[in-house]
């Protein structure tokens, strides 16, 4: 079976009959299939969000007989990128007859240990507060998600009326209530008392649909999300303007983002007050649609109404009353309007808390905002990491589009303050919040490595971003980027790393590098000056434009960067640290090295000196020495290793083995142990050390500071 791919306008049909061919029989592999179709839709639902489940009947491993065991999405997965191992498998009649044990709605809690008394597979994930909802149905295949077109009528003040008129009565409804056994238990009992329906509306919350087969689910699914989108579409404008008319015009796109560069540091300050936060921004005509309209002052403070949207963006966000070009000279008047704005933020938070808070709530969170408006402009979101500041925004924009659609057809309405709390402080939530990895050393932290798309530059990227940070790789060659790009992202996937190029000699490559930082992260913390190149040639060889590209890569490289770097981090008000990549040639005297040694030896005074002027900033200023790291390095381009062969008196082939030898502890020294250096100054226990020099060259006794 398959549909006219064109009958769909608002969502995205991606079924492929070849493929499901090849999965025919397998009833768990094509609900994993299902899923990431429909994941893959972010109209369907949200990163996280939603649940989809398949009944099917296996050999009961203890008795031999025929059992019928549901698969359904574990905790915490997303359906998006859900394989078998993010599936829970539960006996569907054990799951079924705890309601033989149910004591009500104040003991929803201990349902869920009981939830592992039903597992068929004990190798798969934990079962997810919505199980329930999925084991009372009947239904072999089971989508439940939260699209904006659907929840769009389901947070509207006459959500129920629209639904019965719109689906005939083929769509039923639950009202309001917070996932957990006794709606799976009200699941059912609309079924029952509605025989025939096709699906259920979930009051503020999402969409149940579901079918014999998978494939039957899967456009039942697209169908009712249709027809639901399609009913917005033509009722925008009926009312009259959508969200009330446009207040203000956004700025040109060029001064939205400079305006974003400007402020972004300054509100990751703020943001970080108690824990380092990654920013995201965003300017997207749907934020720009909402954020300069005349509704915004009503809808913003009523908050969100499904459940995953306001887990991720805070109850509501913080709205902005600044002018077109603050920010971008006065930062300490700036500081000074948003200083009121925060406070009220957070005391709003607090109250919220205090109000709501229950005898056994856990204690309250950062009461920063999540999600900051800035009319004309764009959306902040700021957040533990770069994935979740990204998917924030993602859900508050599911949060307008479903603010617009209530809004075209009826009257928005937002779940009540206690609720939302209730969902926010769930002492299940806050067991899973328990449960999470604890931070990594570096996690908030935002590193710009110059020269980092090879050599010691990208060993320094790698290990930075495996101990939690997001950094911006760089580099003069496109092409280098490029391939340490993808390496990058298959690493470590999109949202830990941007890219830039840069030249350091030149101000305006810095200035638009660090602006790509902020943008893509809300501002820098770490900046390593890495990027160098060498020229080994006697006095007598060589020439003024030697010495000049020495001195302005390597010296006025490094000043012109971090003075850049230090205007942001002083926005910030956070601290930082800068690294000096520098050499032991600083500090050893050879021969052929005039030029290159006198430049490294700047390089590291020019260090003290910044250490002693930005130590009352918290911004601290270390070295690291470096000597013959071979592997990977630009640096023996360009005659290096030739003319250092040369000075020793032996060949290229001889240099590994010579530059190990006469070192203290006859080691070679690779570019992954000053990738550890560097990550010992700013890795938690060097906190207090600034405008030291840390060797790492095997031990050259000449070298020695002291």
């Amino acid at each position: 079976m398959s549909v006219n791919t064109k009958s769909f306008k608002h969502v995205s049909y991606l079924w492929d009959d070849a493929k499901a061919a090849e999965l025919a029989g397998d009833e768990v592999a094509l609900l994993i299939y299902r899923s990431n179709l429909l994941g893959a839709d972010l109209r369907l639902t949200n990163y996280g969000g939603g649940n989809t489940s398949c009944k099917v009947v296996s050999k009961d491993p203890l008795t031999g007989q025929d059992a019928e065991v549901m698969w359904i999405k574990g905790s915490g997965g997303d359906i998006g990128t859900l394989k078998k191992s993010g599936l829970a498998a539960l006996y569907t009649d054990r799951l079924r007859s705890l309601k033989n044990v149910y004591r009500g709605l104040e003991h929803e809690d201990e349902m869920v240990e009981l939830f592992n008394h039903c597992i068929f597979d004990l190798n798969s994930k934990a079962p997810s507060i919505d199980t329930p909802l999925h084991g009372f149905l009947p239904f072999k295949h089971i989508d439940h998600l939260h699209p904006d077109a659907a929840i769009a009528i389901a947070a509207a003040k006459d959500g129920k009326k629209i639904t019965d008129e719109l689906f005939g009565g083929t769509i039923g409804w639950v009202d309001w209530q917070r996932p957990g056994f006794d709606l799976g238990l009200k699941l059912k009992e609309c079924l029952d008392n509605n025989p025939g329906i096709r699906g259920i509306m979930l009051g503020s919350h999402g969409l149940f649909t579901w079918g014999d087969t998978a494939y039957e689910s899967y456009i039942n699914t697209l169908e009712v999300i249709e027809k639901c989108a399609e009913y917005l579409e033509q009722n925008y404008g009926k009312k009259g303007p959508v969200f009330g008319g446009q207040k203000l015009q956004s700025l040109a796109e060029a001064d939205r983002k400079k305006q974003a560069v400007a402020l972004a540091p300054v509100l990751r300050g703020f943001c970080s007050s108690q824990t380092k936060m990654i920013g995201h921004f965003t300017d997207d005509a749907r934020v720009l649609e909402y954020i300069n309209s005349n509704d915004l002052d009503r809808l913003a403070p009523m908050g969100t109404s499904c459940p995953d949207h306001f887990l991720r963006t805070k109850i509501s966000p913080l709205v902005l009353s600044l002018d077109a070009g603050d920010g971008l000279s006065d930062v300490s008047a700036l500081k000074e309007k948003l200083t009121p704005a925060f406070e009220a933020y957070r005391k709003m938070y607090e109250d919220y808390y205090n109000t709501c808070k229950h005898p056994n709530s856990p204690g309250i969170r950062d009461a920063n905002p999540v999600v900051i408006l800035y009319p004309g402009v764009g959306m902040f979101t700021f957040a533990k990491d770069k994935q979740t500041a990204r998917v924030a925004a993602e859900f508050y924009i599911n949060a307008i589009n479903v603010m617009k659609g209530a809004e075209a057809i009826s009257e928005y309405t937002s779940l009540p303050r206690q609720e939302a709390f209730d969902i926010e402080y769930w002492l299940l939530e806050e067991a899973k919040l328990q449960r999470m990895p604890k931070p990594k050393a570096l996690s908030g932290r935002i590193a710009l490595i110059t020269g980092s798309a090879g050599g010691i530059g990208k060993a320094i990227a790698k290990k930075f971003v495996e101990e939690g940070a997001v950094v911006v790789l760089n580099d003069m060659n496109e092409d280098r980027l490029q391939g340490a790009s993808e390496e990058f992202k298959k690493l470590f996937g999109k949202d830990a790393y941007t890219t830039a190029q840069l030249d350091v000699t030149k101000s305006d490559q810095i200035k638009e590098a660090l602006a790509t930082a902020i943008l893509a992260f809300g501002g820098v913390d770490i900046v390593v000056n890495n990027a160098g190149l060498s020229i080994s040639k006697s006095i007598s060889d060589h020439t003024e434009k030697d010495w000049d590209l020495l001195y302005d890569v390597l010296v006025k490289g490094q000043f012109m960067v971090t003075q850049a770097a230090v205007e942001i981090m002083k926005k910030q008000d956070i601290g930082g640290d800068i690294i000096n990549i520098v050499s032991k040639n600083a500090l050893v005297s050879g021969p052929n090295n005039a030029s290159y040694g006198s430049a490294k030896a700047a390089q590291l005074h020019l260090s003290r000196l910044n250490a002693a002027e930005l130590g009352g900033d918290k911004i601290r200023v270390n070295v690291v020495n470096p000597d013959a790291v071979i592997s990977d390095s630009n640096i023996w381009a360009g005659g290096w290793a030739e003319g250092r062969a040369k000075a020793y008196g032996i060949t290229v082939e001889e240099l590994p083995a010579y530059y190990a030898k006469r070192t203290l502890l006859n080691e070679m020294i690779l570019p992954a142990d000053i990738a550890n250096a560097c990550f010992a100054f700013v890795g938690g226990l060097l906190n207090k050390s600034t405008g030291n020099v840390l060797n790492v060259d095997g031990g050259v006794a000449t070298a020695f500071v002291r």
